[in-house]
């Protein structure tokens, strides 16, 4: 789920499940760029934030976006080369987890989300913002493991904020 190489597989799965919102199958929490990037940055403010968040919530199933992705990526691109490959190789990681589903972004997608974008001009959310809140309204995903207002000015809860999980 996109851990830190150095925890076990019992340590990732802490709590019970939250509730499933009624599907009968795994809760499904999307995963903003602030989540990874916090992951794959140990000295990141939100470091062990995030960590304990994703502990918390146990066995779920983690969406994300190409464009959350690129996002995160772009953020390491300074990084220097070790953290550069570092966070290529938990891209591929994720790419192969299960219990992560990486949406791509498709034409259809992207010119709903510049609509939104066009729309809420009124708001500071970015483009990627925008595809993440229709991705999550799609799948009817309330919480998001990040930390950014623009989730919550949008109606989800964001994990990663003070109080939240």
């Amino acid at each position: 789920m996109g851990q830190p190489p150095d925890r076990s597989r019992e340590e990732q799965e802490a709590l019970p499940l939250r509730s499933s919102q009624g599907r009968g199958c795994m809760t499904a929490v999307f995963a903003d760029a602030g989540y990874w990037i916090a992951l794959w940055r140990p000295q990141d403010a939100l470091y062990e934030r995030a960590v304990t968040v994703a502990e918390h919530l146990g066995a779920i199933t983690v969406v994300t976006t190409q464009l959350v992705l690129t996002e995160a990526l772009d953020a390491m691109a300074g990084a220097g080369e070790f953290r550069r490959r570092f966070a290529v190789q938990m891209v591929r990681e994720l790419e192969q987890d299960p219990d992560v589903e990486i949406v791509p972004q498709t034409d259809a997608q992207f010119q709903t989300a510049v609509e939104r974008y066009g729309a809420r001009a009124d708001q500071r959310w970015s483009l990627t913002d925008c595809s993440s809140f229709l991705v999550m309204e799609e799948r009817n995903i309330t919480e998001a493991l990040a930390y950014d207002r623009d989730f919550e000015q949008a109606g989800f809860t964001a994990l990663l904020r003070e109080g939240q999980a």
